[in-house]
């Protein structure tokens, strides 16, 4: 009789696949090198996971919840006007690169370069994420309505989609020089010329 999945061990392999993921590519690691950082043998892998490609997919999906239960909530604050929300919510993860110097870039960023179509699983979930984050954004934006502070696109989606556009070019840009200067550039020009508004200026990052 099989023994019962243990929900500890599948997310010990998903931490370990984020990490060597996020640090060394999807190409890089092999399933091996995942369950020894998990801790657990390497047979063990697939009673949770059918592929590499399943798990990829089940990596990202967790990658993205953790960003949106820590950054998404100021989206959605009212009190706040909706051009304040995006700068507060880029800048929070400009903080966040910044703890490991800018190295790592974005895990959907750099899956989304390296999968191939063969990785269906992983690309469908990249979909739905894109998909997860526009309307987020997208949300946010309308929620500006009238406001001179948000202008110049009447498809709220397809701005939002732009925004994200221009983020992951300032990440992927600052991954390659490890420097905050795209990500200020970003924040102090992309960000605002994008909104068609003044965004606040970026204070305290230089370029290492």
């Amino acid at each position: 009789m099989p023994r019962p999945a243990n929900p500890l061990v599948r997310e010990s392999l998903l931490d370990a696949g984020m990490t060597l993921f996020h640090s060394q590519g999807f190409n890089a690691v092999g399933i091996k090198e995942i369950t020894d950082r998990a801790g657990v043998p390497k047979g063990s892998f697939y009673s949770y996971f059918d592929s590499k490609s399943a798990f990829a997919a089940e990596v990202l999906k967790k990658y993205w919840a953790g960003i949106v239960r820590r950054h998404t909530a100021v989206l959605r604050d009212e009190t706040t006007p909706p051009a304040r929300r995006l700068t507060l919510f880029f800048e929070a993860l400009t903080r966040e690169h910044a703890e490991h110097g800018f190295a790592l870039g974005c895990l959907v960023g750099n899956l989304a370069l390296e999968l191939s179509d063969d990785n269906r699983e992983a690309r469908r979930e990249l979909t739905v994420i894109m998909d997860h984050w526009s309307r987020l954004l997208a949300a946010c934006l309308a929620d500006a309505g009238g406001e001179s502070s948000v202008a110049g696109s009447d498809d709220v989606v397809d701005l939002a989609s732009m925004l994200i556009e221009s983020w992951e070019g300032a990440v992927m840009r600052g991954q390659i020089d490890r420097s905050s200067v795209p990500y200020d550039r970003f924040l102090a020009t992309s960000l605002p010329r994008l909104l068609g508004a003044r965004a606040p200026a970026v204070q305290g990052r230089r370029a290492p």
